[in-house]
């Protein structure tokens, strides 16, 4: 589906002319409790590596439990749990105060966002933690290595939760009704954006890409995979041999070569932690 720009308001558009800003901004729409929403990590994982000297990637928080009448009463979520299935049960209590958490966040950083969520979803789909609970949002904002007390003070400000009215305010104008959605715009076009929705194979993001560029660029060379643990700390096996392209084999050749250097350590069957 095609979305036309005319109209969209957006900070992030702003870019000094001393700066050769990239060609594409990647808004991704997520709700961070949302196991789909979590299953997409890989293909934007992978997209970067490959083709993120092309475009700015800009996760935009849209929760489906906006409404008051939801915010006291215990919802569920199913967990993947790595086998692709969604089975089991997560418990979660106030859904509603997780956008505010991601916003509070960004507060000290548009990287210190992305870590902090990025640590909120391995903690709710790894390890099935309630990460509504205000104790356990410290936790991983300590984990993200933010100040505690500063995420503390913004976690109920003003100014999270303008940031999340925000987020809203910009998928109501992009027509966004499911998520995850992601919308493809290139600010040096005429062109109309393109807006992709639900979990495709990579080669559909891609393609989609590559026509919003109009060319088709040339992967970079994937980083060493000590690198990339260094980047994201916890990863899946298979997320490894997806984002890789390697066969499960060559995957856990990969991976014990590392772990006989001492860089990593295999936490369960699925999931391998970097070593500091």
């Amino acid at each position: 589906m095609r979305w036309n720009q005319t109209g969209l308001s957006n900070g992030s558009q702003q870019t000094s002319v001393k700066v050769l800003p990239k060609p594409i901004e990647m808004y991704v729409f997520i709700d961070p409790l949302c196991p789909e929403c979590w299953s997409l990590n890989p293909y934007l994982k992978k997209l970067t590596l490959e083709y993120g000297r092309f475009f700015t990637l800009i996760p935009i928080i849209s929760s489906v439990f906006v409404s008051s009448s939801k915010r006291h009463k215990r919802s569920t979520y199913y967990s993947d749990r790595n086998d692709g299935k969604f089975k089991r049960p997560i418990p979660v209590t106030c859904p509603w105060i997780v956008p505010l958490a991601v916003k509070a966040a960004e507060i000290q950083g548009k990287r210190a966002g992305k870590t902090f969520l990025r640590k909120l979803q391995q903690k709710l789909f790894w390890h099935h933690v309630d990460v509504t609970e205000e104790s356990k949002l410290y936790e991983i904002a300590k984990e993200a290595k933010l100040d505690v007390e500063e995420f503390k003070e913004d976690l109920y400000s003003a100014s999270a939760k303008k940031a999340y009215q925000c987020d809203l305010k910009l998928m109501q104008e992009m027509e966004i009704e499911h998520l995850p959605t992601i919308v493809f715009i290139n600010h040096f076009s005429d062109e109309q954006g393109i807006k992709i929705t639900g979990i495709y194979p990579y080669e559909v993001y891609e393609h989609v890409l590559q026509e919003t560029l109009q060319k088709i660029p040339i992967p970079s060379e994937k980083p060493p995979l000590e690198d990339y643990f260094k980047k994201y700390e916890v990863v899946g096996m298979e997320e490894i041999s997806f984002v890789y392209d390697w066969s499960r084999g060559k995957t856990e050749k990969e991976l014990k070569k590392l772990q006989f250097q001492q860089k990593v350590k295999q936490i369960n069957f699925s999931l391998w932690e970097y070593i500091y």
